[in-house]
C-alpha cells in the first residue's frame, strides 16, 4: 500500500486548508484511514480517523470542531479539512491505513495502524 499526502502550505492563523492523501496499491474500501501529525521537536500525535464505511469518525480533542475527516472511495482519497487553524497546528501531516475493525480506543495510537505514508508540511503563522 502507498500513501501520499499533499496540500500542505503556509497559512495564517484563522485560515482554512485541506490536505489530502492518495491511497494506492490496495482495495481502498477495506481500509480504515487516519491522520497523524508531528510538530518539530515533538512526538507524533493523532489527529483524526475514519472507518472503512465512512460512517464513524474520531478526533483528537485539540482539533474537534475545527477539523473534518472524510473519504472519497471513488478517488481512493482521504481528506482532512482544517478550519480556524492555529499556530499550534503547525506540523507535518501524514495519513495512515489499517484493515482491522474499528476500535475507537485503538485508533489514537500509531502502533495500531498497518502503514503510514510520508507527510505534507502545514505551517500556520500567527
Amino acid at each position: 500500500v502507498q500513501l501520499q499526502a499533499s496540500g500542505g502550505g503556509l497559512v495564517q492563523a484563522g485560515d482554512s486548508l485541506r490536505v489530502s492523501c492518495a491511497v494506492s496499491g490496495v482495495t481502498f474500501r477495506l481500509y480504515g484511514l487516519g491522520w497523524f501529525r508531528q510538530a518539530p521537536g515533538k512526538e507524533s500525535e493523532f489527529v483524526a480517523a475514519i472507518s472503512r464505511s465512512g460512517t464513524t469518525t474520531s478526533y483528537a480533542d485539540s482539533v474537534k470542531g475545527r477539523f473534518t475527516i472524510s473519504r472519497d472511495n471513488a478517488e481512493s482519497t482521504v481528506l482532512l479539512q482544517m478550519n480556524n487553524l492555529k499556530p499550534e497546528d503547525t506540523a507535518v501531516y501524514s495519513c495512515a491505513a489499517r484493515t482491522r475493525a474499528w476500535n475507537a480506543r485503538a485508533v489514537p495510537s500509531i502502533d495500531n495502524w498497518d502503514v503510514r505514508g510520508k507527510g505534507t508540511l502545514v505551517t500556520v503563522s500567527s
